[in-house]
């Protein structure tokens, strides 16, 4: 793992990611849509270490822009080898009523804008036969919530896309790396009452950064508990499930 591009550069997770990564010398390509944001993280970056912080703007949601992200990435990333893929948005199931149109956004944002990327990424990695995939999903994928169902179905639906690029990318010697956090504490859950259950993104990053650099797992849970929290929920059945207030 040498030569990194973060796709959600900015957001909160993958700046404590990028953080550790630069200490250790990394050469990095940060995707966001603030161009300014981008500058500002790219020069902390290079000082903290990076051997290289290139920024490049895109809405990673607007598919057609994908190939000119790609294109920056061959002339000024040459042969990078791996990807982390940490953007998205939180749709408040809790604010404004659902709309179509507002479902429509959510599930093109957390999965089909991330499936067509992952898609535009992968002869890259065959043609390169190894590196690894990492992308962000959720442990709201694991099971279909009151609260939150239509970001737990997009992530959901991008865990089973997961499988089947990992099964694909095997033979190539690519790894995909499924990554599903539980809450953290970062921007995008503003909106969400904090407690126990929130973790700090500084301690995830280092979750995550451990299992690019040491771990041959195809899931990680991060924080590790929350392996053993959705075991228990997706344990109960549906008929008892649905009574529940989550």
């Amino acid at each position: 793992m040498n030569k990194v591009i973060v796709f959600g550069a900015t957001s909160g997770i993958a700046q404590a990611l990028q953080r550790i990564m630069a200490a250790q010398g990394k050469s990095l390509m940060l995707v966001g849509r603030s161009q300014a944001r981008l500058a500002e993280v790219a020069a902390d970056l290079k000082a903290r270490g990076a051997a290289q912080a290139l920024p490049c703007e895109a809405d990673l949601a607007e598919v057609a822009q994908h190939k000119r992200v790609l294109e920056f990435a061959q002339q000024n990333l040459a042969g990078f080898d791996t990807v982390v893929v940490a953007y998205g948005t939180l749709l408040d199931q809790g604010g404004a009523p659902l709309t179509p149109q507002r479902v429509q956004q959510e599930l093109h944002t957390n999965f089909v804008s991330v499936a067509a990327l992952l898609t535009a990424l992968t002869p890259h990695f065959e043609a390169r036969r190894g590196g690894t995939i990492a992308v962000l999903t959720s442990v709201a994928g694991d099971r279909g919530r009151r609260s939150n169902y239509v970001y737990g179905s997009a992530k959901g639906g991008l865990g089973l896309f997961l499988q089947g690029l990992r099964s694909q990318l095997f033979p190539a010697g690519v790894r995909v790396l499924t990554i599903k956090p539980g809450p953290v504490n970062t921007p995008m859950t503003a909106h969400m009452k904090k407690g126990a259950i929130f973790s700090e993104p500084e301690a995830v990053a280092q979750q995550i950064y451990r299992a690019l650099e040491n771990s041959a797992a195809d899931v990680v849970y991060t924080p590790a508990r929350w392996k053993w929290i959705m075991l228990a929920i997706r344990a109960i059945p549906e008929r008892w499930f649905k009574k529940l207030s989550l």
